[in-house]
């Protein structure tokens, strides 16, 4: 699926809801649901394997879920890179040609680390000289340059979000990523600064999809939400069957 097609889909008039899944199935689904576009949930992968959110997956076992989501859709398929599992970006950008390799259009790369269980913002130049190294070996992937700038609660979290914003444009990236930025203010504070595509996270503080639309926002992500959701609901079905050995009608 081609790196034009899905950056256009980041330019229509209407926001781009992404469907964030988890393993083949998870994806059919979402294609049948009518998403435009899909982006693998780092945090439900790990999870999904028996491992905490972080990058505590290695790259060879993210590839081969990433590898069946691929392949069990036709549309485009964006992958939670978290921070490209290494510091080196000569060695992110190999990592990134694996996952093009494998028809990969889009990546998010982050700018945070979670050390020790709690996310701390990293120097922003290392994320720039990452894009960089990836746009000079894989030119069509599309990367959505995530600052962690709220998540970590950083003090000035809207002046360090587009001082981001502007060094990862000129990096090379082709969207921009905030999470938990919530603000109508922030918000379009942000969008004026820069030509990148503002992708924001779902949280019950936002306003509808027209209002967010309006605002400036080009791309919504939900993350682990459906997954969590459905993790909650397997507990209570097994609790039920573990009883009663038949499953509640619906």
């Amino acid at each position: 699926m081609s790196y034009t097609i899905f950056k256009q889909l980041h330019q229509e008039n209407q926001l781009l809801v992404l469907g964030n899944v988890w393993d083949a199935q998870s994806a059919k689904i979402a294609q049948d649901a009518g998403f435009k576009a899909l982006g693998s949930s780092s945090h439900a992968i790990a999870n999904l394997l028996g491992y905490e959110d972080g990058e505590q997956i290695s790259v060879d076992e993210l590839l081969f879920m990433v590898e069946r989501i691929v392949k069990a859709v036709d549309i485009p398929v964006s992958v939670d890179f978290e921070a490209g599992y290494s510091d080196d970006p000569d060695t992110v950008a190999k990592h990134v040609q694996q996952l093009a390799d494998l028809g990969v259009i889009g990546i998010n790369l982050e700018d945070g680390e979670v050390i020790n269980g709690e996310r701390k913002l990293q120097d922003a130049l290392l994320l720039a000289n990452k894009i960089k190294a990836i746009k000079a070996t894989t030119s069509e992937m599309f990367i959505n340059a995530r600052a962690d700038t709220y998540t970590t609660k950083h003090p000035q979290a809207l002046e360090e979000s587009i001082k981001r914003a502007t060094l990862y444009e000129e990096a090379g990236a082709d969207g921009l990523f905030i999470p938990l930025v919530e603000t109508k203010e922030d918000i379009q504070k942000i969008v004026s600064s820069t030509q990148l595509p503002l992708n924001i996270f779902l949280t019950d503080n936002l306003p509808d999809l027209s209002t967010l639309n309006q605002w400036g926002v080009r791309r919504l992500s939900h993350g682990a939400k459906i997954y969590e959701w459905l993790v909650e609901k397997n507990k209570d079905v097994f609790q039920y069957f573990v009883n009663d050995p038949r499953l509640p009608k619906s």
